[in-house]
Formats: C-alpha cells, structure tokens, sequence
C-alpha cells in the first residue's frame, strides 16, 4: 500500500528512496527514495577558533573532527545488515534500506512463499544458510491436503538444502531461540507476525510478509525503512509472583493509545531491575511488543543474557555421540560467545529517540488481558472479586510454553495437592476444558523429566502437539458460541480463537492454571505485594526523579542541546503553519507528480465507511481461513471482514472505496488481509492510520491506500455525533472550524467494554426526526464520492449524492512517486521483481 499521510512532514516517512537498490542480473532492486522536508534547526554562526585550539594542537585535531552520528542499539543492528549504503554513511531512523537478514524464518506459508518464489522465475535459494523452514501452525489437521502441503514443503526445503523442522518439533519462534538462529546482535526476520519475540535475545526481530521472504530466497534482501524507536526504562524489581507476561499484559493496557504503534522498542533499566527478568519473561515480553503495536522489542545483551547463553553453550558441549556435531551445538559454542561478549553492541549516549516511557516494576500485580482486546488489562485482584466463570484454558503458544512456564502451571496443581487430604493431585474444575502445548519437544521434554508435565496430566489437561493450534484458531478446542477461555498465549481479539461471540482473556501460565483449578479466573496466591505500593508508577520519560537524577557535564549538554533543538523545531513548525496557506482550500496547483504510464491519473468512488479503531488482521480475514491455500477468489470476498461484521459483503459493492479508522490492519501479518479486500473488488483503502504490516503487505499486492485523518473525523462527526442531522452540518468547506481535539470518536460505553479491537457503537442521536443513517452501523454505506488525484496530491470528497447541493471540500494528501505507482501497476512487489529479473535475463 502506498500509505500516506496528508502533513507533509510525514511525507519523508512515506516516500521511498531512489536508488537504494542496485540492479545487478537476478537481483531484485527496490526503487525507493526518501526526502526531508524541513531542517531540524537553524544555521548558527560559530567562532573560526577556540581557545584549546589555539594553544594545543593535538585538541584541534580531536575537535576537527566531525562528531559521529549516535545510533540506537537498533540503528547499530540495521548498519550491520544493511549492504549497499554509500562510504561513510550512518543509518538513522525514517532511512529506507535494503538488509539482508542473518536469517529468514517461514513455516506453514512456506509453500505459498515457494510459489512465489518459482512464479518470479528463480530456482534456487540465493543463500540457503540464511533461510530456516519449520511446520508449526496447522499441525493438528492430517487431512490428505494439509499432508500434501507439508511433504511439499520439506521436499522443496531439502532440495534446496536449507535448515528444516517438521511438524511436531516446535513452534518456529521457539526454534529461531534455542537453535541459537536468533542470535544477539543480529538482524532476524520471520514471515510471521511475532518475530519481535527474537529481541529477548537482544536479536533484532521483525517481521515481513510472504513476498518480502520470496525476495529473500531469491536474492537474500529484501526492503525496510528503519522505524522511530521509542526507550522504555524498566525501574524497581519484579515483586513475587509477577511475571513478564503481567509486564507486557500491564503495558499494553495501561499504554493503550497508540504510544509504540510502528515503532521499535528498547528495554533498559539497572543492573539490579534487568536481574529481575529472566530471559524466559524477556522472551514473553518482547513477543507481545507485537500486540503493544510495535515492530520489534529489544532487550540489551547484559549478565542475564550472556549467562543464560553459558549455560547453552556448556549443555552443548556436553552433548555426546552424534548430537555433539550438530550444527546447534556449532552455533551455541563458548568461543562464539568470547568473541560476541568482546564486541557486543550497545546504544551510544545521545543516541536519538523519538518518545521516552518509563514502568516500576515493583508496582505490577498480576495482570488479565479482556475480554477480546490486549488494550484492556486489569489487575487479576479486581477480577477475582467479579467472579468469571471459564469454560476452557490454554497453556499454548511461543508466549509462554516453555519448561519455566509449564513448571509454573504445575507448581499450582502440585501445591494444592499438599493441602489435599489424599495428596493427589487435584482435578480441574467441572465443564472446563485445560488444553496444553509445550512450545517445542525439547521445552516438553524438559517438563516431562521435572514431573510438571505429568501432574497436568493428572489433573485433567489435554495434551496437544508442539504448535501453535488454539492459539491461531486451528485444531482441538477452539472456543464456541458464549463461552470464555483464558489462555497464556499473545492475541485475544474476537473470533481468534473460536466464535467471534466468545470472550478470551490473557494471563500468565501461573493464573490459567489456577483458573482452570477453581472455574473461574483466579490466581494461585502468589503475589506478595509490597509495602507502600498504591498504584503502577508508569509514565512518559526515564522515571527518574530530577532531584535523585545524577548526570555527567556531557549528559547535561546533550540535554540542553536537545531541548534547544526542540525549540527550534517548534518554532519552524510554527512559523510554517502561520505563514502556509491553508492547503485544504488552497491546494498547490503547481505541485505535481508524474504518472506512470499504467498507472491511472485519478481513482474515484463511493466511500463505504467502517467505524472502528483497531480492525485486525483477524477482522478482516478470519484466521481459520489463512492456511487454507485452496480458497477461491470468490470465497476470500465473501469473508472478506467478516469477524468485523458479517453483513459487510452484502453492503459493500465492487469499485467502492473503504474507510475506517486508525491502526487499520494491526494483528497479524497475514497477505490475505490485503487480497482479501481486493478480491471484493475494492481497489483502495482510506484510513487515519494503518499498521505497519498491513500496509507493507498493501504494497506488495497492489492494493492502494491513504492516511487521511480528516476524512476519518469528519464521517464520525457526521455519522456518529447526536448533535444534529448530517443535512444541518457544516462542512470543512463551508468555514467549519472544529478542531480535531474537540471531534470525539465514538467510545464504547464502559459497561459493555468487552474489547477496544471491535467496533464501538455509535452513540444514538437525539433529534426524532434523525434518518436512519444515524442509527448505528458497523458498515457503513454513505452516499459520499471521494476522488484522489494522484497528479496533483489531493483528495476532492463530496458529501452525498452528485446533483444533491452537497457540500465539496479539497485536501492535500502524499505524493505517490512514480516508483511505487510502478509496483502497483505491476500487480504488486512480485510482479514487479519477476519484471525486473526478466530485464536482466
């Protein structure tokens, strides 16, 4: 998707770079340029000499020196993996580059990543090191297609002679961690959304989607413009009984607006906070940054890491007979980590980025996710007292199934069996189904050897193959038509995981196994809160108290000189706004952009509007369908959002334009999200904001898209607000001058919160004589005809039917260069590297 945005200081975000990418024969290159708009401070005059100069020459030669650009850990990652960049040059955030992974990860999409791969006319992997194919996803079917499909994938994974793991072994992420292929200080991709769990390793884990990976097998690169990185401080220690799924359960509700959307995150805190956090909770937390809205979440390579990493190495070398000549006991060698540990990767002081929050961990209690959103967290203690009944539980998932989280869940079973008068391990409460899935077979076998597998067993849990399974909505147990689940697994949205008229809940391993005991949601009487503890102290910045803040004479001046940048940039940006003409009404006749020659000059239709924030990827393709690779054309349309409202294909209609709300697409990195919509034959998608993952996948498939927030304001204000009929409005050309702050969208009222993912429901109108338009809708048809002139940048919206006296009003939108007009032409990234590759033969 060429995704937009309508202020132009964003447009360096959304226009790719020119020349990024050589083109050599058989190697794809990505026509992508970037370009900054405005400086970020003003030319100063400075003295031709100082002082020191003058009288030391040897000082004159260090301060003649140009100072070299900070980096982030992130940005310092990205360098590593980025080829082609011109001598001397620093890669910072909003950079687009061309990286070739350390490793690629695909598992149950291998096969359609293949067909990819083979229908853009190459044959063999580029570097079939580099590449790792695991079965994870759909492991419980063993229908004759689903076996066909598997055997395909490791027929081809052989024949290529790449690293492969069948079904059963693992959960691709789980094997990524502990056959070391995710290793700290590198960059590693996966075509699967919570490649962010790699990151708990201090490897740069992110995801990219099944025509990036294809990409990647031809040629071993693929694109990616660097994200803005946002420095979350950890502060306190974690207090008994709370784990790092209550951490990431607790940011993801208590940070709930948006605070990391598109971002990459680091981690930080002292020595004795980051002790706090095993590597085990690092891995949790870093792979629900997915759900938080990030694009990755790192954690440092400290003593926690490194002697974790010992310990796998010692394992390995203690391993006899053929197993000590594998390639894991290669990877995991000491001599690897003496040379890691010696030139390991650190931020540098002064590194820039773009927001700063900060949570003390010894004010978390346990934590609940939902029902149905990761946006909605409560301290268990207040649902406890709600009394929630259950019907089914889940140990499952690459979250939290690994030996440390299924000895957890066993030590509740096991405790209560002291306290039994017969010492038995205790049953599971009547009517609730526990289903468990260690994340790999080495994870199960080590639960296997504690007891903690055994006494699950006992007490009633259904065992389930090493996979992914409920989790993604496949196989045994998924949850029907009024029922509530609680799971330890990472995403909760409606209709994940069964009927989209069922609620899900998240929590650690430790409160589902005690919800499964008692019924109901519960915890094991764990926590110990501390004394002087009435809240979670969380927030914008370090944390740290300016008064207990001790800083270096060089932290001091960085810290001016950044707020001196600020104020510059606020000023800039001021005086621009004061002295620019108001582009909505006065749009830049001069400013053009060339059209490509299949490529139309304008695109035009009727806006069909659905009034949500947050519509997943889950919402708009529903998961049991992802991993069917025989689903037609026709049948992608007519499910096409139907767990966002099944009514949808009967209201939308073939050339209409669809709008929604902000973060459209977030969840999963699913292309079908994408060729979904445009198999309904909806060409375009207009929104306030998209997810990252959707609007790459948006890209490579040639389904166009804008950010325009203003139109996603004005359809609420019409539609959704009480205050008077839509005939009666003003519009943004008839001088209405409603800022966007004082434009509320619409919420969901608080007594039926069930899920900030699924559409809230408008608020009724109070004027009796409201059309039924107002009535609330989850899709939208309304009458308005939106047109984008691609030449000229701008958007024309007439607000109802043509001949009909309504209002008309312009906007500014980003360009869409010539570069990326050319992929979509080609019908997406594919055809149009099967194009570039024909060029070259």
């Amino acid at each position: 998707m060429a995704t937009l945005r309508t202020a132009s200081p964003w447009l360096a975000r959304c226009r790719p770079r020119q020349g990024i990418i050589s083109r050599p024969p058989l190697r794809t290159s990505y026509p992508l340029r970037n370009t900054r708009l405005f400086t970020s401070s003003i030319p100063q005059s400075s003295p031709d000499i100082f002082h020191a100069q003058a009288v030391d020459p040897k000082t004159n030669e260090i301060l003649s020196k140009p100072p070299r650009q900070p980096q982030t850990l992130t940005e310092k990652i990205v360098q590593r993996y980025s080829v082609d960049l011109p001598s001397n040059k620093l890669v910072k955030s909003g950079d687009y580059v061309t990286l070739s992974p350390h490793h690629c990860m695909t598992h149950d999409n291998s096969w359609p990543v293949a067909l990819k791969f083979l229908s853009i006319g190459a044959s063999q992997i580029s570097s079939p090191r580099q590449i790792v194919m695991t079965l994870d996803h759909d492991v419980q079917n063993k229908s004759e297609s689903n076996m066909k499909k598997y055997q395909q994938i490791e027929e081809f994974a052989k024949k290529q002679g790449v690293d492969f793991y069948p079904a059963g072994r693992g959960i691709g992420h789980q094997i990524m961690v502990e056959e070391g292929y995710a290793w700290p200080g590198t960059l590693a991709v996966a075509s699967d959304s919570h490649s962010n769990m790699y990151g708990g390793l201090g490897c740069l884990g992110t995801p990219v989607v099944r025509t990036d990976a294809a990409s990647i097998w031809s040629t071993g690169r693929t694109w990616w413009q660097i994200p803005p990185t946002a420095k979350v401080t950890f502060t306190g220690v974690l207090p008994k009984g709370v784990t790092g799924k209550d951490v990431i359960v607790a940011l993801c509700g208590l940070f709930n607006n948006d605070d990391v959307l598109n971002h990459a995150i680091e981690f930080t805190g002292s020595e004795e906070t980051m002790r706090s956090l095993p590597v085990d909770d690092r891995l949790a937390i870093a792979n629900m940054t997915t759900e938080w809205g990030a694009l990755s979440g790192l954690f440092p390579i400290d003593s926690v890491l490194q002697a974790w990493l010992r310990y796998k190495a010692t394992a390995a070398a203690l391993l006899t007979s053929e197993e000590s000549q594998s390639p894991t006991n290669g990877r995991f060698a000491h001599a690897r980590l003496d040379e890691l540990f010696a030139n390991q990767l650190s931020a540098d002081r002064g590194a820039k980025y773009a927001k700063f929050l900060h949570l003390d961990l010894s004010t978390l209690s346990p934590y609940v996710s939902g029902p149905n959103s990761v946006k909605v967290a409560t301290p268990l203690v207040e649902l406890e007292q709600q009394d929630i009944k259950i019907n089914r539980a889940y140990l499952v998932s690459c979250t939290n199934s690994r030996a440390s989280d299924l000895a957890a869940a066993a030590k509740v079973f096991k405790d209560a069996a002291k306290d039994a008068p017969d010492g038995k391990i205790p049953k599971i409460a009547n009517g609730v189904n526990f289903y468990i899935a260690a994340a790999s077979q080495p994870e199960q076998q080590i639960a296997e050897e504690a007891g903690d597998w055994q006494a699950m067993l006992d007490a009633g849990a259904q065992p389930l193959p090493a996979g992914c399974g409920p989790c993604i909505g496949l196989g045994t147990g998924l949850l029907e038509p009024g029922e509530v689940g609680i799971s330890a697994s990472n995403r909760n949205f409606k209709g994940r995981m069964g009927s989209t008229a069922a609620k899900a809940y998240l929590a650690s391993p430790e409160v589902v196994a005690a919800s499964a005991l008692t019924g109901k949601i519960s915890g094991p009487g764990w926590y110990e809160k501390p004394t002087g503890v009435n809240g979670v102290v969380r927030g914008e910045g370090d944390g740290v108290k300016e008064e207990e803040r001790m800083i270096s004479v060089e932290e001091a001046l960085e810290k001016i000189i950044a707020q001196a940048d600020a104020m510059v940039e606020t000023a800039e940006e001021d005086g621009l706004a004061e002295s620019s003409p108001d582009t909505s009404e006065k749009p830049d006749a001069s400013a053009v952009v060339a059209i490509h020659p299949d490529f139309p000059p304008s695109v035009s239709g009727e806006l069909v509007f659905c009034d949500a924030d947050n519509i997943n990827t889950d919402g708009i393709y529903p998961g049991k369908y992802t991993y069917q690779d025989n689903v037609t054309r026709e049948k992608m349309a007519e499910v096409c959002m139907s767990n966002y409202d099944p009514e949808f294909h009967s209201k939308a209609q073939p050339g209409d334009i669809l709008v929604s709300g902000f973060n459209f697409g977030c969840g999963s990195s699913r292309e079908q999200a994408a060729t979904a919509i445009l198999a309904r034959d909806i060409p375009m998608v207009v929104a306030g904001s998209f997810g990252n993952i959707f609007a790459r996948n948006s890209i490579n498939n040639a389904l166009m898209g804008l950010e325009v927030p203003k139109l996603v304001r004005r359809l609420r204000e019409v539609f959704g607000s009480s205050s008077s009929p839509p005939s009666t409005r003003p519009s943004p050309a008839a001088g209405n001058t409603t800022s966007a702050s004082k434009i509320s969208a619409q919420q969901e009222p608080s007594q039926n919160r069930e899920s900030l993912d699924s559409p809230p429901p408008a608020p009724p109108s109070s004027t009796s004589s409201s059309s039924a338009s107002n009535l609330p809708s989850l899709t939208r048809r309304t009458g308005w005809h939106f047109t984008w002139d691609v030449r000229r940048s701008e958007i024309q919206v007439r607000e109802g039917p043509e001949g009909s006296g309504a209002a008309m009003w312009t906007e500014k939108v980003g360009e869409l260069p010539p570069n990326v007009q050319e992929i979509i032409a080609c019908g997406g990234l594919e055809g149009w590297v099967k194009k570039e590759l024909a060029k070259g033969q």
